[in-house]
């Protein structure tokens, strides 16, 4: 076998470039407790606020080391199951906020929030879904299409229970008219 210089510098690039990314454990170790300390300050701040203004800024806080610690873990390990880990934790983070913030309302304005939280969470989940499947090496044309027909339906049904949500205020022939049109426009 003759050594080919070429082949031998883009084999060290390439050992260099991944032993870079690689964290020793001492760096992973002292990422956790930044990422930790960061949190506790944090929920130190939050100890000024008052009433649910406290309650959002702890879950703020809360999903900011949920998604820390998951884009550490994606450091540590970067593949397809720890970069939907990332955006799972994203979501989860982004729906536990707006739900709190729900709070500040009342009566059919708090489930109309509500119901917005969660759509934006069911389409933030299904979009992550499909982009998992897509970077599968694995996965097939057809794997992917279902992926996307799945998210589709699970994000009209979401978007469908918001918009007859905001029907409900209404009654006689205007909520008839409200509950057909959110039907029609959602497919259900």
């Amino acid at each position: 076998m003759k050594f080919n210089p070429k082949l031998a510098i883009v084999y060290a690039a390439a050992t260099l470039a991944t032993s870079a990314f690689a964290l020793t454990p001492a760096e992973h170790s002292a990422e956790k407790d930044r990422i930790s300390a960061e949190y506790k300050a944090a929920k130190e701040q939050c100890k000024a606020l008052k009433g649910n203004a406290k309650d959002v800024c702890e879950e703020q806080a809360k999903g900011v080391e949920k998604v820390s610690s998951a884009e550490l873990k994606y450091k540590v390990e970067p593949n397809e199951k720890n970069q939907y880990a990332v955006a799972k934790a994203k979501a989860d983070a982004d729906y536990g906020v707006a739900k709190e913030k729900c709070d500040d309302f009342s009566g059919n304005s708090k489930d109309v929030c509500q119901k917005d939280a969660k759509s934006a969470h069911v389409k933030a989940l299904e979009s992550a879904k499909v982009s998992e499947v897509r970077k599968d090496p694995s996965s097939k044309p057809g794997d992917i299409a279902n992926a996307r027909k799945d998210a589709n339906e699970k994000t009209m049904e979401a978007d469908y229970k918001a918009a007859k949500q905001r029907c409900d205020p209404l009654s006689g022939d205007a909520k008839d008219a409200c509950i057909a049109d959110a039907k029609r426009r959602f497919g259900q």
